[in-house]
């Protein structure tokens, strides 16, 4: 029992405990520390559960106080002497190292009595050692999500008790051991998340008779593991749930899927098959809880014999699949048709047929119609993504009975008419996407839908203001993108109170007016990230940026754009320097407007700024030197303007050598225009910081004009008088004789005096 204590106390040495959960590990009898567990017959430590017991009861979820609970540190070579012990739970910790030490130390046991290994969810690393084979006792070996490497050890095929293999999410490779064959006590099996290659044969799965579960998934896009199983192999286990992934599994139609008639949930996903599915299959009577043979070349028409279990998922997404919409069963949630070929309308009775669907996700094929009346009885619906299809019509005003829509997109479509009202009910709704269609009229009130995190109606036929709602309601928007419709009027300043914004886009509009200055309020253009909470409902649909010069198309990757664009309207006035304190803004175009006055100064200050365009617009002075610090600025546009003195030629401006981003200003010279500098014009140095030399700049500036203008009011006050009044004129001339002889009559006498006073004097 000394020996077991003191294996134990170096443990609690080895390991950091942040929250004292081993704060009870203290006096003789070790029994009684918190998570030890002890023999009732022997008194020896037969179980150690240190498995954090602050998460939420799920492997791998978020800790709901936080980090501080995570026990770290490693394990030592001492604890291999516990030599009775059946269960060591660590998971969900942030325990590194390796364990090669211990388990080297706990396999040289007589017998050892391990039966379950439990490290998931915590930072291990290193490889997997040979002597885990003599663990001969393990029936469940959890070590997923770890930082493992390199392969399995051969040795794995003497652990014939094994039961449930959990390997996912590590950073494991190389070939899998023919000795895997030989589990024949293997239920479940979970290898995903690995970067496997090699060949799997009938050899890796003949003797496994009790195999359940499998789940593999390579994290390679070239599908370095093949699967090489003659078309009329028979397995000896009966699945009920299948789940291949990345992996070479065609280019058939695995045949050996022909006797698994147990199978409940299977899923075959860019598994390189490229055929139609088999008849067989359709007649197989399964009861399926969810099929997902998605990313494949699966062609042909698809039956709706398949049968499903209450909210079964059926996702056939990313093949070409072509021929009409086919109703399935009434009990699929979840439905994913998109990318594919499908044709022809949306049943109009798709409402009645499955009223449980919840996710619609139908876009990228060649679906025409309108939209059906009896998705109003789908009142389950949460996402609704038809874009990318050939519907045409007006969208029926159904969605008052839908109070859990969560996103819609009808983009790329042919959609006309008025957006219905009753949109406006959702208040669930986080994403509306609406853009290139026909919409047209005013966007109603969505002012209910306060939980908004996109807004896009871009490529439409909308008129009227911009809403001032928007900035007053859905305080939660990323992105508000309303470009190329018809909009008139100013930008409402209250847009300045969407402080989570991350793109803005109004161009192609016709806005009058001003900028607002309140622009520098969009602080979410001035964050460095977002955080996990921002982006977790972050719809992963697709957008269309001006950036770069051209128009590129971002979807994975939404959540990190942050640009402004208000180019094409006819907004005059100047840039507010404002504009310059959104220090994370990417893109910011102003281009095509009528803005007037001075580049700011500061605009230096848009350190993260990839895309300037301030073209054909009437700004002058000239380029502010501060424009060389924008070291990740890949594409400027300054040009028809009228900028004047020396382009700059320090660090991004050595690579912008294009002449066409300065030219239409006459003033502007130096590289790479073919107009040269003369001596003294030189770049204008950086103004100080505290703004003098913008002052003085400006009082030169005030000095000028004055003086321009009270020349020319002197000027027209005596010469214009003349022009008018001819008495006056001629009076004036008359008055200019006079004292042109008084002055010549003056010159003479003092002539005469001089000449007499050096006669005196001589």
């Amino acid at each position: 029992m000394s020996v077991e204590r003191r294996a134990l106390l170096k443990l609690k040495q080895n390991l950091t405990d942040p929250m004292d959960r081993l704060s009870s590990w203290m006096g003789e009898d070790c029994c009684k520390w918190r998570g030890v567990g002890c023999s009732n017959k022997t008194g020896r430590v037969i179980s150690l559960n240190l498995r954090n017991p602050f998460s939420d009861g799920l492997d791998g979820a978020l800790h709901a106080l936080g980090a501080n609970s995570d026990i770290g540190g490693q394990l030592p070579r001492s604890l291999g002497m516990l030599c009775n012990l059946q269960s060591l739970k660590l998971s969900i910790n942030k325990v590194s190292g390796e364990i090669t030490d211990f388990v080297n130390s706990l396999s040289r046991c007589s017998n050892s009595s391990l039966e379950r290994l439990d490290l998931g969810y915590n930072n291990f690393t290193g490889n997997l050692p040979t002597s885990l084979g003599h663990l001969k006792n393990l029936r469940y070996l959890k070590l997923w999500y770890n930082f493992f490497q390199s392969s399995i050890p051969e040795s794995i095929g003497n652990l014939t008790s094994l039961e449930e293999f959990y390997l996912a999410n590590n950073q494991m490779g190389g070939a899998i051991p023919e000795s895997f064959g030989k589990l024949s006590s293997l239920v479940a099996l979970e290898f995903s998340g690995n970067i496997w290659e090699g060949v799997i044969t009938e050899a890796h799965f003949n003797k496994l008779l009790s195999l359940k579960e499998v789940s593999m998934r390579v994290d390679q896009s070239n599908m370095p593991l093949v699967f090489n199983i003659s078309s009329d192999w028979i397995p000896p286990f009966k699945l009920k749930y299948l789940s291949i992934s990345s992996c070479q599994l065609g280019p058939k139609f695995p045949t050996w899927l022909r006797n698994q008639t147990g199978l409940s949930v299977l899923g075959l996903t860019g598994a390189g098959i490229s055929d139609t599915i088999p008849d067989w299959f359709f007649r197989s009577d399964l009861l399926l809880d969810d099929l997902d043979l998605s990313n494949n070349q699966l062609s042909g028409r698809v039956p709706s014999s398949l049968r499903f279990t209450k909210r079964g998922i059926l996702n056939l997404s990313g093949n070409l699949f072509e021929g009409p919409f086919p109703l399935w069963s009434s009990n699929i949630s979840g439905l994913y048709l998109n990318d594919n070929a499908f044709s022809g309308p949306i049943p109009h009775d798709i409402g009645e047929v499955m009223p449980l669907l919840e996710d619609v996700h139908i876009y990228m094929n060649s679906l025409t119609g309108s939209i059906p009346l009896s998705i109003g009885n789908l009142s389950h619906l949460t996402t609704l993504v038809i874009s990318d299809n050939h519907f045409s019509g007006v969208v029926p005003d159904v969605w008052n009975s839908l109070s859990e829509v969560y996103i819609v997109d009808m983009s790329n479509n042919s959609l006309s008419g008025a957006v219905p009202r009753s949109i406006g009910s959702l208040s669930t709704l986080r994403f509306l996407i609406l853009s290139n269609n026909k919409f047209s009229g005013k966007l109603p009130s969505l002012e209910n839908c306060t939980g908004l995190k996109s807004l896009d109606l871009g490529d439409n036929e909308f008129s009227g203001h911009v809403p001032a709602w928007i900035g007053e309601s859905i305080l939660s928007l990323w992105i508000l993108r309303m470009s190329s419709n018809s909009f008139t009027g100013n930008i409402p300043s209250r847009l300045c109170r969407l402080s989570n914004l991350h793109i803005l886009d109004l161009s192609n509009n016709d806005l009058v007016g001003h900028i607002p200055p309140c622009v520098g309020n969009l602080s979410g253009l001035k964050i460095s990230e977002a955080t996990d909470s921002d982006t977790e409902f972050l719809y992963q649909g697709e957008l269309e940026v001006v950036s770069k010069g051209r128009v590129l198309e971002y979807d994975t990757i939404l959540y990190l754009v942050n640009s402004l664009d208000l180019s094409n309207n006819k907004l005059s006035r100047e840039m507010p320097v404002e504009l310059t304190s959104l220090i994370m803004l990417g893109t910011l175009n102003l281009s095509m407007n009528q803005l007037t006055g001075m580049i700011p100064e500061k605009i230096g200050d848009l350190k993260s700024i990839e895309t300037l365009d301030l073209s054909l617009n009437k700004l002058w002075g000239s380029i502010p030197q501060s424009m060389v610090s924008l070291t990740f600025m890949t594409h400027l546009n300054l040009s028809h303007n009228n900028l004047s003195g020396k382009i700059p030629t320090s660090n991004q401006f050595n690579s912008l050598i294009d002449p066409s981003i300065y030219q239409g200003n006459a003033g502007l010279c130096g590289d790479p225009l073919p107009t040269a500098c003369r001596d003294n014009e030189e770049t204008p140095h950086v103004p100080s910081e505290d703004g003098e030399d913008g002052d003085d700049k400006s009082e030169k500036v005030w000095l000028i004009i004055i003086t321009a203008v009270g020349f020319i009011l002197g000027f027209w006050v005596v010469f214009g008088s003349m022009v008018i009044n001819k008495t006056w004129r001629y009076a004036y001339f008359r008055f200019l004789d006079r004292m042109n002889y008084a002055i010549l009559d003056f010159a003479s006498a003092t002539k005469k005096c001089l000449c007499r006073r050096s006669a005196d004097q001589a």
